[in-house]
């Protein structure tokens, strides 16, 4: 079964105040953060969707398919289409945000194995009964992923299709926080959520 993964980094950052992946977290900006929470060897191909050319480049270093969004304020609709517009022929989809600076790379690889033993599941990273990213849907949700507009993401795909849903708990809940503005950022530097 080929799995690829979308990072989907080409948000316009409006409630951070501006492109917030270009922010520092512990020395690194956040996608490089991204970046590095993916474990290539588990896909048969990652796009990173991004509008900032430091993304993108850090993504052709690293071996990954750049894909450039010339329109962020269209919404994580546009990234997810321009995403697997990019990994056509995949028949499962990992997507990955790029504002959880303490996801793990080993979190990640352990929830493809997960979703490789429930093939026909959508499966996302939790913590008890929260659910969070990375989500991985199979490819009999892509229709409804393409079907998406404006700024709406796949929890949509979820909401419509809740009995198809498992989650992949991880230890630790930091791993699935986000980041969407200055503070969140600062909050979770210092060990708080």
């Amino acid at each position: 079964m080929n799995v690829g993964c979308i990072l989907m980094a080409a948000g316009a950052g409006q409630r951070f105040g501006g492109d917030k992946l270009l922010a520092e977290f512990k020395g690194a900006p956040l996608y490089a953060h991204a970046l590095a929470c993916i474990p290539a060897e588990a896909f048969a191909g990652v796009a990173v969707v991004a509008h900032a050319e430091a993304v993108l480049s850090a993504a052709r270093r690293r071996g990954f398919c750049a894909v450039y969004s010339s329109a962020p304020e269209a919404g994580v609709s546009r990234t997810i289409a321009l995403g697997m517009d990019a990994l056509a022929g995949m028949d499962a989809l990992l997507f990955l945000v790029a504002d959880q600076p303490l996801l793990r790379p080993e979190s990640v690889r352990a929830q493809i194995a997960f979703f490789r033993a429930h093939p026909h599941n959508i499966v996302a990273l939790g913590h008890g009964a929260r659910r969070g990213n990375p989500v991985v849907f199979p490819k009999a949700y892509f229709p409804a992923l393409r079907a998406l507009s404006g700024d709406v993401g796949g929890s949509a795909v979820i909401r419509a299709n809740p009995d198809a849903l498992l989650l992949f708990a991880v230890e630790n809940p930091l791993e699935l926080a986000d980041v969407d503005t200055v503070a969140a950022l600062q909050a979770l530097a210092n060990g708080q959520v």
